[in-house]
């Protein structure tokens, strides 16, 4: 695929099944993140792949998640929660690995870098021809996610990327008038 036909008709897919995307996808799909700008070579990023039973697992994360924001919680409530993880055959959470402190790097060039590193996955799973979801929402800021997936105080949860083979077709890509964006000082 031409990267400027990549670049212009990449888009989210909601619905998604499987099977996951195989090794050789995946080694292809992280290769793409690894080639996110990052100022003196800090690699801030980290990514957990949940496949399987991995995926009911952050299932009884967000559920607990959940439970501790209210403890008096209907049961269908923590079941939706649970099934959050199993809307798609892969999810992997992109964490920016924060280095504090770095002359020239501050936090939020790392945590930018780490979401250059997302696009880098989405754009690389729409080459291969699989379809991809970013996902953030409140689970991506709770404190019972973030200690559960061994985020430490420093770092941010950039998103839950959902990936897996196209599930349905995909929407309509909306046409953006560029002047809408851009100001030009000449």
């Amino acid at each position: 695929m031409d990267a400027l036909t990549l670049l212009h008709e990449r888009s989210s897919m909601g619905k998604l099944m499987g099977p996951a995307p195989g090794p050789e996808q995946m080694e292809a799909i992280y290769r793409a993140a690894l080639r996110a700008p990052d100022h003196k070579e800090l690699r801030p990023w980290r990514f957990i792949e949940f496949t399987g039973e991995g995926r009911e697992r952050l299932g009884e994360l967000f559920a607990e998640a959940e439970y501790r924001e209210d403890p008096s919680i209907e049961d269908a409530a923590l079941d939706a929660a649970r099934k959050k993880p199993l809307r798609a055959p892969m999810i992997i959470a992109v964490i920016a690995k924060v280095t504090p402190d770095v002359p020239k790097v501050p936090k939020i060039e790392q945590v930018i870098s780490a979401g250059c590193a997302a696009h880098g996955i989405l754009l690389a799973a729409h080459a291969l021809g699989l379809g991809a979801m970013w996902r953030s929402g409140k689970y991506a800021f709770d404190p019972t996610v973030r200690k559960g997936l061994g985020l430490e105080e420093e770092d941010e949860l950039i998103a839950f990327l959902y990936l897996g083979q196209l599930g349905g077709r995909h929407k309509p890509i909306a046409e953006h008038d560029i002047g809408d964006f851009v100001e030009r000082w000449t």
